[in-house]
């Protein structure tokens, strides 16, 4: 029987709930910045959701939404360095946004972050974003010192190929020389459901407003959250053991499952 021995999370919209209300405002100050006159409703930023990795995103609008994929004067380069340029001034700009203690974390994060330090179960992070985000919500959301609670960050362009490419987590795997067995994978999105089990993980779901009608099938548990003990989350599939909120018992009970 498999013992649990590692949580592998994954950042926007699992954490936190980054997209809409960080990400999203963060792409749309640095578009007035650069002279833009691009805007990214809540309904847009849904569909390009689809799209995993910032730089990849803006690549996306610009082949199916512009006439004309180009950026301004302003921005030297090649098309690739102005996207990567006006992916750094979001980045700035979402920084900006988790300073000012905008975003939350979700439900229950940091409680079971806290117990599963406790109990000795070592932490992970896989996420297309870039380290620089992480590092921001990981300071300004959970603790100056939170950085350090995960082993492993692999974050953003460190492997060639992001989620639902299973590369970021066979990255996190290798560098904490686990096998996918022991670990179990918390995810927010079927992109991200496709990444880990690819990895071979089992995976936990925590859905959100952009993430709640995907397909998860596959996933070892769905919920609507990980709940406090004040406020239970909703088993949506899978067996939560009835439990009100999600802690290492209930995710060493899923692994050996």
């Amino acid at each position: 029987m498999p013992h649990l021995q590692a949580l592998i999370f994954d950042v926007d919209g699992t954490l936190a709930d980054t997209e809409r209300d960080g990400h999203r405002v963060a792409f749309n100050r640095a578009f007035v910045a650069a002279g833009l006159d691009w805007v990214w409703s809540v309904e847009l930023y849904g569909k390009l959701l689809e799209i995993t990795g910032g730089k990849e995103r803006i690549r996306f609008y610009l082949d199916n939404y512009l006439s004309d994929a180009s950026l301004p004067d302003s921005f030297a380069g090649s098309l690739s360095e102005q996207i990567a340029s006006l992916h750094a001034a979001k980045t700035v700009h979402y920084k900006q946004l988790l300073q000012e203690n905008v975003i939350p974390l979700r439900p229950g994060v940091k409680r079971l972050l806290l117990e599963a330090r406790e109990q000795g179960i070592r932490l992970a992070i896989a996420t297309t974003t870039t380290p620089a985000n992480v590092t921001a919500l990981l300071e300004n959301a959970i603790a100056p010192e939170a950085l350090d609670w995960f082993e492993v960050i692999a974050a953003g362009d460190i492997v060639p190929a992001k989620k639902p490419a299973p590369d970021i987590y066979e990255y996190a795997l290798q560098a904490m020389n686990l096998t996918p067995e022991v670990c179990l994978a918390l995810e927010d999105s079927r992109q991200g459901l496709r990444s880990a089990m690819q990895a071979g993980l089992k995976t936990v779901i925590t859905v959100n407003g952009y993430t709640q009608s995907q397909d998860f099938a596959g996933a070892a548990l769905v919920i609507d959250h990980f709940g406090e003990p004040d406020l239970p989350f909703q088993a949506i599939a899978g067996d939560g053991q009835g439990q009100a909120y999600f802690d290492v018992a209930l995710a060493k009970y899923l692994l050996a499952a």
